[in-house]
């Protein structure tokens, strides 16, 4: 209740939430942080010892790539956050029992013995660095590999745990050869150097080269098959820099262990200046250099800040080769990969196809624009075609915003969540009765793109004077707002993507219930291809479970079922098909008129013809649907496994059966209500 008191939008937000985050996860992380020092305490700090702690930290790594997998490909895909949670409670509980049995002797004299000791300032400040580019690193290569891949829980996983793997490789094998190196420091300092060309290798690769490898990930339906291509890309491109990184730290504890007694200080201190480089370089560049200078910069800072800590240590004599060497290969980081940006895990496909007008990357969101030879344009965000200025596409996006509108009867104020190419918000923002109208976006490049692209589908709603943009998470303004509004639309990222889950689960269809206006209404975008039939039913007996007056409205292509729109009202839907003909006004050529006619609705029966279903007519076909909530988002784990398929028509079809003429949603006066009937009869 304090947080949603005092939330702001812009960077005062981003911190007062990075406060909270602190507040909920520095005492458990504080912990973790302590056990790798503490369990180093029962070697002493001699050359063999030493070969310990790498090996300590190696295990350590070895241990999160099996939770990092476990959790991502099991736990939460099966049960939830909070089996995962006890699972890894009891594995500490377990431990600490193992711990307390074992004992330890008392290292009291031991800190004693090292005071006055200097430590090699340019050892720690080299691993720091170390750390800061690896952890910059992976925030860059999480975004870049994530499109090539498509960022679902499952691939994400994948490139955290072969970064985990690595790093545990290098660190395990740098123990094993320290014995047999006779100044690590200078090896610490030649990894540096190495590690500025192995960066450049995976920029090279996630840039240029395995975007334009051959592949169609569509060619399977089994998307267990990707999974493995997709590991070995990750190994191919990620492992010679994790497997530096990971040699860094164990070559880091060896230089400063010398003259030391005490090997829990020596482990604590090099951690340390690795983990809050690491803090520094996640930050930097999630939060600044991806979004101000974009991958190709960034990683080439990077290999610049690797040469730098390389100088650090090596000789002099090194220094002018250390420079050249760097320079080199920041000349040779390609630009990011436009087609990658567009269109993701199917960049190689559609290279040479359409022209890419448009492409940048934000700081939340890498954002594309592509042309077709015919003149069509086509909006993308996180490598994916989001919107477009094609007719099935601008079908669904007015059916959004109109029925938004048109199904509440005093739409005064409306909430778009979800810019996207602005056509739904365009729709709403026509409406005569709409007073005003908010759309908030997580992404600001995306409304900026909307506005110089496609002005004109979108009734230059950017520039409406009713209409104000909010630059925030949708979530987050909707659960910090005190605003309650007639209509609600929402128009997620496809529901594998992750964390687009969070827009679909039971808990946030409640907070959008309790802040629609009486009569209010609530539009939902749910998709039929790339998923599964279990993650459409979720994502429908979840908004059922809050609207059980709900309703569904389909968009067609070519005759067979493409996608959907939700809609949920508190009360139950009643349309007045002659009041509507009315409120539209075909005959005085409105704006609405003219919006629904460009999308080939000539009337009111041609929209409400698209009805499709509600929560009675679908109880039995959703019998046994998973429920989404915020404790197992089960839809992005159930639609990630299906990414590769198009079952849409058949999903459409089976759900289409169960359909049912509505006798009380709608009414006429006129002989409307038989055209409606007659229109429906003949709707796929």
């Amino acid at each position: 209740h304090l947080y949603v008191a005092t939330a702001t939008e812009g960077m005062s937000g981003v911190i007062l939430r990075g406060v909270v985050c602190a507040i909920c996860l520095l005492p458990p992380t504080f912990m973790m942080g302590a056990t790798l020092p503490a369990i180093s305490r029962w070697v002493k700090a001699t050359p063999e010892g030493v070969s310990w702690l790498g090996f300590f930290y190696g295990g350590n790594l070895a241990g999160a790539v099996l939770g990092c997998l476990l959790a991502g490909f099991y736990l939460l895909r099966v049960y939830d956050v909070a089996a995962a949670t006890y699972l890894a409670a009891a594995i500490n509980v377990g431990m600490a029992a193992i711990a307390l049995a074992a004992g330890g002797p008392s290292i009291a004299v031991a800190v004693r013995n090292e005071a006055g000791q200097k430590a090699d300032r340019f050892v720690y400040l080299s691993i720091a660095l170390s750390g800061f580019c690896a952890l910059a690193a992976e925030a860059i290569w999480t975004r870049t590999f994530g499109l090539l891949f498509g960022a679902s829980v499952y691939a994400l996983s994948l490139i955290v745990g072969v970064f985990l793997l690595g790093l545990g490789i290098g660190s395990g094998a740098a123990s094993l050869f320290l014995r047999f190196v006779a100044s690590p420091r200078l090896a610490l300092g030649w990894c540096q150097l190495l590690l500025a060309g192995a960066i450049a290798w995976a920029a090279y690769n996630g840039s240029a080269a395995l975007p334009n490898w051959p592949i169609d990930p569509s060619l399977t339906r089994n998307v267990w098959f990707n999974f493995q291509l997709d590991l070995a890309r990750a190994l191919w491109a990620l492992l010679p820099a994790t497997i530096l990184w990971g040699a860094s730290f164990s070559f880091a504890l060896a230089s400063a262990a010398p003259g030391r007694s005490d090997s829990g200080r020596v482990m604590a201190r090099v951690y340390a200046s690795n983990t809050l480089g690491a803090i520094g370089g996640a930050l930097a560049a999630s939060l600044l250099l991806i979004g101000w200078v974009g991958s190709q910069r960034a990683e080439q800072f990077l290999i610049a800040v690797s040469a730098a800590s390389a100088l650090l240590l090596l000789p002099r004599t090194a220094a002018a080769a250390a420079i050249l060497w760097g320079a080199f290969l920041i000349y040779t980081v390609p630009p990011g990969s436009q087609f990658l940006i567009a269109y993701g895990r199917y960049a190689a496909t559609w290279t040479g196809k359409t022209e890419i007008v448009y492409a940048r990357e934000g700081m939340n969101s890498s954002v594309a624009v592509s042309r077709f030879p015919e003149g069509a344009l086509t909006f993308h965000v996180a490598g994916k075609i989001q919107a477009s200025n094609v007719a099935r596409d601008m079908r669904l996006q007015r059916m959004l915003g109109h029925l938004t509108t048109l199904t509440a009867p005093h739409p005064r104020s409306v909430l778009v969540i979800g810019c996207g190419a602005g056509i739904t918000a365009g729709a709403a923002s026509i409406d005569p009765q709409v007073e005003r109208e908010t759309i908030v976006e997580i992404e600001t490049l995306v409304p900026q793109t909307a506005a110089a692209y496609f002005r004109d589908p979108n009734f230059d709603v950017l520039h409406n004077p009713k209409v104000r943009l909010r630059i925030d998470d949708g979530r987050h303004y909707l659960l910090t707002t005190k605003e309650t509004f007639d209509g609600i639309t929402v128009d997620p990222l496809d529901p594998w993507v992750k964390g687009a889950a969070n827009l679909y689960t039971k808990e946030f269809f409640e907070v959008m219930k309790q802040h629609l206006n009486p009569g209010g209404t609530v539009t939902m975008y749910i998709q039929l291809f790339e998923t599964n039939l279990d993650a459409v039913k979720s994502a429908l007996a979840t908004f059922f479970e809050v609207f059980p007056n709900g309703t569904v409205w389909g968009n067609t292509y070519q005759g067979r079922g493409h996608d959907m729109v939700l809609l949920g009202q508190v009360e139950p839907l009643r349309i007045d098909l002659d009041a509507m003909e009315q409120r539209i006004d075909y005959r005085g050529d409105s704006k609405l008129a003219q919006s629904m006619a460009e999308v080939g609705m000539n009337s009111p029966v041609d929209l409400f013809a698209t009805y499709a279903g509600r929560a009675s007519d679908l109880k039995d076909w959703l019998q046994g649907a998973a429920i989404n909530r915020d404790r197992n988002l089960r839809m992005q784990y159930l639609a990630g496994l299906g990414l590769n398929a198009d079952d849409s028509a058949a999903i459409y079809a089976g759900m289409l059966a169960f359909r049912r003429f509505p006798e009380d949603i709608f009414f006429s006066a006129e002989a409307r209500l038989d055209s409606l009937r007659r229109a429906m009869e003949h709707q796929p």
